[in-house]
């Protein structure tokens, strides 16, 4: 398939879905992160359930980096692979904190240095967190409202 193919069916989803948005629940960029790596081999409607009681709770960097490695594979056990998303969570919560004092960063390649964070959720973070398209990725999971 060819480059100026591809554009014009991306155009003609964006016209056919332009209510599509992010399925994934957060209120800001530190919560998607960790909502987009407990996405992986989960489905997002479960990721929502787990992450709206955690977020209640636990909210910030220091948060997840204080909460026993236990506490949080309890949380997260039904989104599945908890044992490394918790090892990786709280990696990426002594990240955020430690080197970029407890903001997540608004670089696609600094993102990547997180843990649990790989291309496609740096990707899904610099649109939804940041509103930063970047080159080369897809807006949205098509989804159609109502």
């Amino acid at each position: 398939m060819k480059k100026d193919e591809v554009i014009e069916i991306i155009e003609t989803l964006r016209k056919t879905y332009p209510d599509a948005k992010c399925s994934l629940d957060f209120n800001n960029a530190f919560e998607l992160g960790i909502a987009v790596a407990l996405s992986a081999q989960c489905t997002d409607e479960r990721v929502n359930k787990v992450t709206d009681n955690m977020f209640k709770e636990y909210k910030t960097p220091e948060d997840f980096v204080n909460i026993e490695i236990s506490k949080l594979e309890e949380l997260i056990h039904s989104c599945g692979f908890y044992k490394n998303k918790a090892k990786n969570i709280k990696e990426y919560s002594r990240q955020v904190l430690e080197k970029y004092s407890g903001e997540v960063p608004k670089d696609m390649d600094e993102l990547m240095t997180l843990a649990g964070i790989g291309r496609k959720s740096a990707n899904v973070i610099m649109l939804e967190a940041f509103d930063e398209p970047q080159r080369n990725s897809c807006r949205y999971t098509l989804q159609k409202s109502g």
